[in-house]
């Protein structure tokens, strides 16, 4: 009769522990992580159109902003440091406006799974009333390709607005506002492909 009992407190043991590992990765990306490159070139207000592969720089703060809502969904980030040694030996991938053809050249010599290439911009408005501060807005427009075939998954884009009294900062807060909302839709297709784009 133990015996049968222990069994019996083993098997609910085992479907208990089952069901809980499948809710703690029911919000996760199915079958690992897959890699994503950002390629978002961002132009804040008065300021060059800038990129971190054509200047050295870090991610820009639209990127930044992508990124962290990336990593916490369960998908890989590319770091720019990771690729410092491509980017020296082709001068292709100095150019701050990148074609098709070279993105996805860049992405598969990082290993990348997925591409983001696209643009911010961020611009001035006019006064708030009664105010001191501007208004400014931002747009973000990207493309996603699958790097194995090449392919583009989705057009998307997302708008964000800011006011304050100095306009590079709004601009900048306009960005990462448009960033954030331009992330989930980003995420959305990413967990729709991924299973068709042979992820382990």
């Amino acid at each position: 009769m133990r015996k049968i009992i222990g069994i019996a407190v083993g098997c609910l043991l085992a479907l208990t522990a089952v069901a809980c590992a499948q809710d703690a990765g029911s919000s996760a990306v199915p079958h690992g992580q897959p890699k994503i490159m950002l390629l978002i070139s961002e132009q804040n207000i008065e300021g060059p159109q800038a990129a971190w592969w054509a200047s050295e720089i870090n991610l820009s703060a639209t990127e930044a902003a992508i990124a962290r809502k990336l990593i916490e969904a369960g998908f890989e980030v590319i770091d720019p440091s990771q690729i410092t040694d491509a980017l020296k030996q082709d001068k292709a991938f100095r150019l701050v406006e990148l074609n098709e053809k070279d993105s996805l050249k860049l992405a598969q010599v990082s290993r990348a799974d997925y591409v983001l290439q696209g643009k911010a911009v961020a611009s001035a408005g006019g006064r708030v009333p009664q105010s001191s501060m501007r208004s400014c807005f931002a747009n973000v427009t990207v493309k996603l390709f699958r790097v194995k075939s090449g392919t583009i998954l989705t057009y998307l884009d997302a708008a964000g607005n800011s006011a304050h009294m100095d306009v590079i900062t709004g601009g900048k807060e306009a960005l990462v506002a448009a960033a954030a909302n331009l992330a989930p839709k980003i995420i959305e297709a990413l967990r729709k492909d991924f299973p068709a784009a042979g992820g382990q």
